[in-house]
């Protein structure tokens, strides 16, 4: 029988933090969990809350959301890795 993805029950989905594909980050700006995406698995286009550029598709970039309870599906933003790690050194932007 396949699998069935079930929300949790408030209702979001697992995000991923317990079974090991998005790894946790803890930073001034709070605790974050962080999925890479690789350029094969990147079919879309988004917008790079730390540059305010497009990501487009086939660009390698991470997915970031809030680690805490309240961070859900639509707490999630895609970032180009290097705007990720220089966040803290920016001014705040779109996010």
């Amino acid at each position: 029988m396949p699998r069935r993805n079930r929300p949790d029950r408030d209702g979001r989905a697992d995000l991923g933090a317990s079974t090991g594909w998005a790894r946790s980050e803890s930073a001034q700006d709070g605790d974050w969990l962080v999925r890479t995406v690789p350029g094969a698995q990147a079919t879309k286009y988004y917008r790079c809350p730390g540059c305010d550029h497009e990501i487009r598709p086939g660009t390698p970039h991470l997915v970031v959301w809030p680690a805490d309870e309240t961070g859900g599906i639509a707490d999630r933003r895609h970032w180009h890795k290097p705007c990720w790690d220089a966040r803290g050194r920016r001014r705040p932007g779109r996010w």
